[in-house]
């Protein structure tokens, strides 16, 4: 009622003001048309009495024009009427003239008016006089025998009548308008009543699916999706909240109770080396699927199956290859799958890393596709599959394939476990149909990978693709609204699910304070108290734009040389796939590129690049972010890069400034970084200066936006959002099974058939 209340008063509150504006438009109008009626009677009489007035006027007979001049003011809008001569003495009158108007002011006002002295028939001149008794309209028309003068008439209008009909006009207007904003608004009250109790009572049999008309049922299915989803989240704990390990598990075994979880990677989260005293040491790989995936196995536990490539691996499993993980806490089992050096080499420097990895990432290099390396990596796949398989306590477990390293793998494990939930991750870029379709094996892998429930990727983009490739080179029917592949009368999903990091990191809640860390890395560089420092961390991969950031360092020394002595630059470099010949050229680039910068700038105790070749463990690295003036992530091609987020988690500071590759999928999550193109070395030079000179509030400001970010869309999202779509999968899946099992039984009753 309130609402309606406020609604009625707005609209007569705006009504009222248009009739306001509407009367003084019908007054102004009005005074023009009457302006417009007195110049035409003027008109009117000097053409149809100026022969009778001309010619009483010349023969100077006063009686007779004073008479006619009577005649000419009973009008009931004319009250006077004179005729004055050229030199402007007064010849007649009618007994109603005013005495305030002589025919002497009458002529001195014409020729101001007029600049000088009209002397055409017909042309009158007018204005509105001032008199005691109210204002008058005084026209002057002259008048003419040939070319010569005799004088001008002048007649006076009464405006009364004016002012009257003004005021009745007005009445109407304000009536008129009042009465239409009284009915405009009962009728738009009545109307919104009756349409809202309409499209209600129209909704809720549209929901319960009593519409006759179907053309609203895909916005009613999107719906009652979207309340399925948020009825799941909020039922988890109550009222949603924020993700965490806790809620994590809460969903898991709410939807999959007494099943665990099998994550599959060729990468194992923990390594052990053996050292050349004969210990053995643990080490953590230099990975952002590791990253990213192991908080949630140690949040959900389960099983990590992986290649075990430590020196000293065997040394520490068991009988059935098995080894608790993390050290000191083992709340997850980590299953190593051994190979040997040949399969190692097709499988995973062959196929994988020759092949799919330059296919899947825009960085020019050319991928490489040999027959035995496919033979090696279908054989390979099979035997983690068959590893996932036996590590699955039922036959309808939870899998987390992760990458392109196994994608067959989800095919392979759907014939053995067809109840399987299958999500399988692909962490890189996923090319156009167009590029894709130079993969020798294209559709062997498409099928491989839609033997999942769901297929999941950093963006949209990359979903987009993948689905235009299934169109292109499977048979297969494709809903591109729901970004369903159907197959076999099985759906697999496709989704984007970008991915993260745990929140808060491990890695930070035990790291020094940022002023401790930022002495010691100053320290363990050589670097002068008051120098600036600027960091990057990644794998030695041609991806990661490496020789393009060391050659934005070197533009912004030669562009500002006040920086030169003061301002460093380190990249970690973690060695990788150093088999492969390209990688071997890239370590060999980036080597004479270091030292080539640091001749050209460097001096005694001074590198501008300070490359650490090196595998480093990640508090080192979390010292790092800690410790310097800003990050860059110079990604040619990325799907994601968890180093541009690591590096946010790590500035609990809230200081410092990220330099972000927009060919990052990271790029779309974190627009507070500094976006920038790393081909174009200018342009990333003059961001690394704008983010050495960047005010402290500013930083600030971005990092806190960012680290808001990360808080909310942490790992645990990322793994929590993907266990909802295949709770939701299965649950659809186990109706459908119902129904067709409803109709095989109806189709086995014998039919009565007419004799």
């Amino acid at each position: 009622m309130n609402r309606t209340l406020r609604f009625l008063l707005a609209l007569l509150a705006g009504l009222a003001g248009l009739t306001f504006v509407g009367a003084a438009v019908v007054q102004k109008t009005t005074r023009q048309w009457f302006d417009e009626d007195i110049a035409l009677r003027v008109r009117l009489v000097a053409t149809g009495a100026g022969s009778a007035l001309l010619q009483r006027w010349t023969s100077q007979d006063r009686v007779s024009l004073e008479q006619l001049l009577s005649d000419i003011a009973r009008d009931e809008r004319i009250m006077a009427a004179a005729a004055c001569g050229p030199d402007a003495t007064l010849v007649a009158q009618t007994p109603t003239f005013p005495a305030d108007l002589t025919c002497l002011h009458i002529s001195e006002r014409m020729r101001a008016a007029a600049g000088h002295e009209v002397k055409a028939v017909g042309t009158p001149w007018g204005m509105v006089w001032e008199l005691p008794g109210g204002d008058v309209q005084v026209s002057a028309v002259p008048m003419a025998r040939g070319d010569q003068s005799v004088g001008f008439l002048v007649l006076v209008h009464d405006l009364s009548f004016i002012e009257r009909r003004e005021a009745k006009t007005r009445k109407f207007v304000i009536l008129g308008f009042g009465i239409l904003a009284v009915a405009a608004s009962l009728i738009t009250v009545v109307a919104a009543r009756l349409s809202r109790r309409g499209f209600r009572t129209e909704l809720r049999r549209f929901i319960l699916g009593k519409s006759k008309d179907k053309e609203f049922l895909p916005i009613v299915r999107d719906v009652r999706e979207l309340v399925d989803r948020i009825a799941a989240e909020r039922e988890m704990d109550g009222q949603g909240g924020a993700w965490s390990p806790q809620r994590l598990k809460q969903t898991l075994v709410r939807h999959f109770p007494g099943e665990k979880v099998v994550v599959l990677a060729n990468r194992e989260p923990y390594i052990h080396q053996r050292q050349p005293d004969g210990t053995i040491k643990v080490m953590h790989p230099a990975s952002g699927l590791v990253t990213a995936v192991e908080p949630v196995l140690r949040a959900c536990s389960g099983v990590w199956v992986a290649h075990g490539s430590g020196s000293a691996d065997r040394d520490v499993v068991d009988q059935n290859d098995h080894i608790r993980v993390p050290p000191g806490e083992e709340s997850y089992d980590l299953r190593r799958v051994w190979l040997t050096p040949d399969e190692e080499r097709g499988y995973y420097y062959g196929l994988a890393n020759e092949g799919l990895w330059p296919l899947c990432h825009l960085a020019h290099a050319r991928p490489i596709f040999r027959s035995e390396d496919w033979a090696t990596y279908q054989a390979v796949n099979r035997r983690f599959a068959d590893a996932v398989c036996k590590e699955s306590s039922g036959d309808d477990p939870v899998v987390l394939v992760q990458d392109y390293h196994f994608a067959l793998a989800p095919r392979f494990i759907r014939e053995r476990l067809p109840r399987a939930v299958i999500i399988t991750f692909w962490h890189i870029p996923w090319p156009n149909s167009e590029r894709f379709g130079i993969f020798p094996w294209r559709a062997e892998i498409l099928e491989g990978l839609l033997g999942s429930s769901i297929v999941g990727f950093h963006t949209q983009l990359h979903c987009n693709n993948f689905v235009d490739s299934v169109d292109r080179y499977l048979e297969a029917r494709i809903d591109r609204e729901a970004m369903a592949v159907i197959q076999r009368g099985r759906p697999a999903l496709v989704r984007a699910y970008p991915i993260s990091l745990e929140w808060p990191c491990q890695w930070v809640t035990s790291a020094p304070p940022v002023a401790e860390c930022r002495k010691s890395v100053f320290a363990e560089l050589g670097l002068k108290p008051d120098a600036l420092l600027g960091v990057g961390v990644d794998r030695l991969d041609y991806t990661k734009g490496i020789e393009e950031r060391m050659m934005a360092v070197e533009r912004m020394l030669d562009r500002h040389p006040a920086y030169r002595g003061r301002f460093s630059f380190v990249q970690l470099a973690a060695p990788s796939r150093s088999v492969i010949e390209r990688y071997q050229q890239l370590d060999e680039a980036v080597e004479k590129l270091t030292a080539r910068i640091n001749a050209k700038f460097g001096s005694e105790g001074y590198r501008p690049i300070i490359l650490l070749r090196a595998h480093h463990e990640p508090p080192t690295v979390f010292r790092y972010y800690r410790a310097a003036d800003f990050c860059y992530v110079s990604s040619l091609h990325d799907g994601m890069n968890l180093v541009a987020k690591e590096f946010v988690a790590a500035r609990d500071d809230e200081a410092g400034v990220l330099l972000l590759s927009q060919f990052a999928g990271a790029a779309r999550e974190l627009p507070e970084s500094l976006i920038v193109n790393p081909y174009n070395v200018d342009e990333a030079s003059a961001a690394m200066v704008r983010a050495l000179t960047m005010s402290a509030e500013d930083q600030c400001g971005r990092m806190h936006a960012m680290r808001a970010f990360l808080a909310e869309f942490n790992v645990y999202r990322w793994a929590g959002r993907m266990l909802m779509d295949a709770a939701r999968i299965r649950r659809r899946a186990t109706v459908l099974g119902h129904l067709d099992d409803d109709i095989m039984r109806l189709a086995s009753v014998p039919r009565f058939r007419p004799s």
